[in-house]
């Protein structure tokens, strides 16, 4: 009797000593990961980068930005270092330039291999926009960043915020948006006739983070549009941001280069870009404009040679 119960106890040892060991061997990686979870988290706290990201419209490629972001670095004794992504249809990023290590606000570029037209490419494009931006927040740990969209950029971005920003928002902040001759209702200049897109914005319109400033800039070709966009369809912005977020301001740029294709390196455009989504610049106040729910007109001074 006393050899059985020896040799049961023995048994029951190893058995308790594989159970120990296993659940060391489930531990370890745990603690290691929970490790690897928290320095970077503290990281990503620390960090003072702070990011404009650019999304170019339909047809453009991520060089759609190249002139105007000359005239940002123009005379700047700080110039933005410049990182292109471009995604293809499966997801592949291919990256072109480098961020400076010394530049806290560098512009990342991120365009798409098929970039056409139309909302169901809108959507994904936003999601290859997603895997562009988990790619380079992971690699870089910014804890915060500006976003800037031309034309169908700005539409991009506006599904981005409904359908994925909530993913990131505990950790990274969108600080300012800034469209720049966005459809939000396509070609249609009737905002009784809403696009099935604009709609879809208008639903999910309380995902758009109640701490967010977005600037809505218009082309003022004439008094209905840019040339290609229809100012009303610009002006739709209002029926998803305002009363959303936390300031929405549209404004409408006249003068020479305010074509829809011309208005990325539109001399005011630029400017507006270094007031109002630059961090230099970003806090300073405009002269006779509320920056809720307002409608700011700018113009270039006539020539009076």
């Amino acid at each position: 009797m006393m050899k059985l119960r020896l040799h049961f106890n023995r048994h029951n040892l190893l058995w308790v000593g594989l159970v120990i060991a296993f659940l060391i061997l489930l531990t370890v990686p745990a603690f290691l990961w929970m490790k690897k979870t928290n320095h970077e988290r503290a990281e990503r706290r620390k960090s003072l980068l702070s990011p404009v990201i650019m999304v170019p419209g339909s047809s453009a490629t991520i060089n759609r930005f190249d002139e105007l972001i000359e005239k940002l670095n123009a005379k700047n004794p700080h110039p933005h270092s410049v990182l292109k992504a471009e995604v293809d249809t499966k997801g592949k990023i291919t990256y072109h330039g480098e961020i400076s290590r010394r530049d806290n606000e560098p512009i990342i570029v991120i365009g798409f291999e098929n970039n056409h037209d139309g909302y169901e490419n809108i959507k994904k494009q936003a999601g290859w926009l997603d895997n562009a931006f988990y790619e380079i927040s992971q690699s870089y740990k910014f804890n915060n960043f500006k976003a800037f969209g031309h034309s169908n950029g700005g539409l991009v971005w506006t599904y981005w915020l409904e359908h994925y920003y909530s993913d990131y928002k505990s950790e990274i902040t969108m600080k300012r948006l800034m469209t720049l001759g966005s459809p939000y209702n396509f070609s249609e200049s009737n905002i009784n006739r809403r696009t099935t897109m604009l709609s879809d914005f208008i639903k999910y319109r309380k995902k758009i983070p109640r701490d967010l400033t977005v600037y809505s800039l218009s082309g003022g070709r004439n008094y209905t549009s840019d040339g290609i966009v229809p100012e009303a369809s610009v002006e739709a912005a209002k029926y998803i941001f305002q009363n959303q977020a936390k300031h929405f301001t549209q404004m409408t740029v006249t003068g020479t280069e305010a074509d829809h294709s011309d208005l990325p390196q539109n001399a005011q455009v630029v400017q507006l870009i270094e007031q109002d989504l630059l961090a230099k610049k970003a806090n300073a106040k405009v002269p006779g404009v509320k920056h809720k729910n307002k409608i700011r007109k700018v113009s270039e001074p006539e020539n009076r040679d």
